[in-house]
């Protein structure tokens, strides 16, 4: 189980949002790159990014700060918030990106989804899935659709796509622990690689997930509030 060290950016500063409210923001650091290299140096093998601005207004208003991230970071970078072009894709990319998250564009343009598979290779493409009272939510979480997880993971797996990150926007920030149920049943229904997201907040909720098979976990608010070491999580569950 891969541990993915959280890094969420707003107006340049690395921030938390408390259930996707963007009007509770608590900032942990003005500077992301430095961040990322203390996530690094405490044992991060790969880093989350998510441009929360470009989120919610669906362009890269942060670009050079992730731009440094990814120097810094010197481990692979994984960045979403506002990926909805090709174009945006090619520059997250060239910036030195591992792979790209899609969310809203993977909801609402299915047809972006299949030229970035063939454009830049699935191995470079996740798609996340943020979901609200049972439903998928996007541009930032602002609004919902009428689609479950489920019918979206089994619509991109067609498209020879095998990793989602699932989100529990309920979950997010609270620090009352992850939707391990409905991980579980979303990983059992469609066979693909799930990286739970939302909610972690002890080295037990991670013991949870790593004993139902999900392939990642995404850590944030846990390790800027020190309920998880992250060079501990990594030695146990990485």
């Amino acid at each position: 189980m891969r541990i993915y060290p959280a890094i969420d950016i707003k107006d340049g500063k690395c921030v938390r949002l408390k259930q996707g409210a963007f009007n509770d923001v608590t900032v942990y650091n003005d500077d992301p790159a430095a961040q990322a290299l203390i996530w690094r140096e405490s044992g991060g093998e790969y880093i989350h990014v998510v441009d929360l601005d470009g989120a919610r207004n669906g362009c890269g208003f942060n670009n050079s700060t992730i731009s440094r991230v990814i120097g810094l970071a010197e481990v692979p970078v994984q960045v979403g918030g506002g990926i909805r072009t090709v174009e945006d894709i090619e520059c997250k990319l060239s910036m030195g990106a591992a792979r790209v998250i899609l969310g809203t564009a993977a909801v609402k343009d299915p047809g972006l989804l299949e030229t970035a598979v063939k454009q830049f290779g699935a191995e470079r493409i996740v798609v996340g899935i943020d979901v609200k009272d049972g439903f998928a939510a996007i541009s930032g979480w602002e609004d919902s659709t009428r689609l479950t997880a489920l019918e979206i993971c089994l619509d991109i797996k067609r498209l020879g796509l095998n990793t989602v990150i699932y989100t529990d926007i309920s979950k997010d920030g609270m620090m009352q622990g992850p939707n391990v149920e409905s991980t579980a049943r979303l990983m059992n229904e469609t066979g693909m690689d799930i990286i739970a997201s939302g909610g972690v907040s002890s080295m037990e909720d991670l013991r949870r997930l790593h004993e139902i098979g999900v392939s990642g976990v995404i850590v944030g608010k846990a390790l800027f509030m020190g309920t998880v070491k992250l060079d501990e999580a990594v030695r146990l569950f990485g």
